[in-house]
């Protein structure tokens, strides 16, 4: 049974990645950060429905933290799956906006990434098959008023997505970013009404982290060996 690591999988989209993954037969790590409850009962309702699970708790901003809490997920294995969820924004206009809202932006969703992709890969070169898929946005893409740090992180993590691809295509290891748009969670509910979505997106409807899921469980199965380098857009037409 392959492993697979799933950052931010207490989050809503996360979690939705990580049930679809457990169904789709993965042993399946919950990180967890500031929601570690969470994650533990995530990781229970995969046990409950027959699969594998366990939860990891680390700041992925935190190198050193990631590199110990990652090398006890390796002890029992190599991770062949890792899915790039863990983000945050802090939004502003660049004019107001602070130092910290910037860094703390680019902290999580960028050196996140090479916090934990990168103590990773060569246990993953070594079995020659994995899947790397890193969760961006729309911001990234388009760009968006007040999220300058969020696009410029998540435009950042396209970049990185292309060159890895490059260098793990040999070793039969697949590297894409799914950039989602407007899609129905619990932060986004409390932001966007029925007439913002109607007006911003063309299909007049929010996506579903499960329609993220299925998209992510898709790349990380051998139906998608040979799709690589990949920024896939979830947007409902918006662009």
């Amino acid at each position: 049974m392959k492993k697979a690591l799933v950052t931010g999988g207490s989050g809503d989209i996360g979690r939705a990645i990580c049930l679809a993954l457990g169904e789709a037969g993965f042993e399946v790590i919950v990180h967890g950060w500031v929601q570690h409850d969470r994650a533990q009962a995530i990781a229970q309702s995969i046990r409950d429905k027959g699969g594998r699970a366990e939860t990891a708790s680390f700041d992925v901003t935190d190198g050193d933290q990631t590199r110990q809490a990652l090398e006890r997920v390796l002890s029992t294995g190599p991770v062949q799956v890792l899915v790039n969820n863990a983000g945050i924004h802090d939004d502003a206009p660049m004019a107001g906006m602070t130092r910290d809202q910037w860094h703390r932006v680019i902290d999580v969703s960028l050196h996140g990434f090479f916090n934990v992709t990168q103590p990773l890969l060569l246990p993953m070169i070594r079995t020659r098959w994995g899947r790397i898929v890193t969760i961006t946005s729309i911001s990234g893409v388009m760009g968006n008023r007040g999220q300058v740090n969020y696009a410029a992180a998540k435009a950042g993590l396209h970049g990185a997505t292309k060159a890895l691809a490059l260098e793990l295509a040999s070793r039969q290891i697949t590297v894409n970013a799914v950039a989602p748009g407007l899609i129905s969670t619990s932060a986004t509910q409390a932001v966007f009404d029925h007439e913002a979505i109607d007006r911003l997106v063309p299909m007049k409807r929010a996506g579903t982290a499960e329609e993220v899921a299925s998209l992510v469980t898709y790349l990380v199965s051998d139906a998608a060996a040979y799709v690589s380098g990949q920024i896939i857009s979830m947007n409902g037409a918006q662009i």
